[in-house]
C-alpha cells in the first residue's frame, strides 16, 4: 500500500507538516500511556521530530518496498538537475484528469506492471519527477504514476486498460509530440524520436502504449544523429 507523506514542495513545509503530525501523535500517546517515564517520552518525541525533518527531504518508494535505481545496458543511470520548467505540476490530480485518469484512494494492484521511462534531449538525461500521478494533499494516486526519480512508471490498475506515454507525460503537466517535449521545442535541423527496448517507434509518441518491463526513450537531437539510447533496464527485485 502507499504511505502517504506531504508533497514535497519545499523541505520547510514537509518539515512544518510532519511535525505537526507527530505532535498530535505524540499527544494521543501521552493520554494512553500515562505511566510512561516522561523522559523517555521526551527523547522519543526528539528522535520523531528529527526524523520527520530529514524525511521531509526524502522521496517515497512504492510497491511496499525500497525502489533502487538500476542500470541500462548502455550507460549508467545518473540523474543530473534538471531545469524547474521541467518539475511536476502543483495540482496533481488536475492534471491526472486532464490525462483522463481517476485519482483513487489506494493503489489497485489487479493489474500490476512496469516500464521504465528516459528522456534525453541535446544529450542531457532528463529527471523524471518523483510522485507523477500523487495527490498527497488529497490522498489520491493515479492508476499510472511515479514512486521516485529512477524513471520506473507503475502502472496499477484495477483495469487492464491501455496507459500510454502521452497520459503520463500529460499528468507530468509536459507536452509531447513529433514537434515538442516538455520545453523543448524540436527545431530545423533536429527531431524527436522513440524508442522501445533500442527499437524505433514510428507515429504519435503521445499513443505509445505501456507494457510490462519495457525500456522507453525519448530522444531530441540532431536528425542526422545516431541515437545511443538505452535498450534494457534492470529493474530492482519485485518490480
Amino acid at each position: 500500500m502507499l504511505e502517504w507523506v506531504p508533497t514535497r514542495r519545499t523541505a520547510a513545509d514537509a518539515a512544518i507538516a510532519s511535525a505537526v503530525a507527530i505532535q498530535a501523535s505524540t499527544s494521543t500517546e501521552r493520554r494512553e500511556h500515562l505511566i510512561s517515564p516522561p523522559t523517555l517520552a521526551t527523547r522519543h518525541r526528539a528522535r520523531a521530530v528529527i526524523a520527520a525533518i530529514g524525511a521531509a527531504l526524502v522521496l517515497i518508494t512504492g510497491c511496499g518496498g525500497n525502489s533502487q535505481s538500476g542500470t541500462t545496458t548502455s550507460q549508467p543511470r545518473t540523474a543530473p538537475s534538471h531545469p524547474s520548467n521541467w518539475a511536476a505540476p502543483l495540482d496533481t490530480s488536475a492534471a491526472a484528469e486532464k490525462a483522463g485518469l481517476p485519482m483513487l484512494s489506494q493503489e489497485m494492484l489487479s493489474v500490476h506492471y512496469h516500464a521504465h521511462l528516459d528522456v534525453i534531449v541535446d544529450g542531457q538525461h532528463i529527471t523524471v519527477p518523483a510522485q507523477i500521478g500523487i495527490d498527497n494533499i488529497r490522498k489520491a494516486i493515479s492508476p499510472l504514476h511515479s514512486h521516485d526519480t529512477t524513471g520506473i512508471v507503475h502502472i496499477e490498475s484495477a483495469k487492464d486498460i491501455p496507459f500510454t506515454l502521452g497520459q503520463f507525460f500529460t499528468e507530468w503537466g509536459q507536452p509531447l509530440t513529433t514537434q515538442q517535449v516538455g520545453p523543448k521545442t524540436v527545431s530545423s535541423g533536429e527531431v524527436l524520436r522513440v524508442y522501445r527496448n533500442g527499437a524505433p517507434v514510428a507515429g504519435d509518441p503521445a499513443a505509445l502504449k505501456f507494457q510490462a518491463h519495457n525500456e522507453i526513450a525519448v530522444w531530441v537531437g540532431p536528425s542526422n544523429a545516431t541515437p545511443n539510447v538505452p535498450t534494457t533496464y534492470n529493474f530492482p527485485a519485485g518490480l
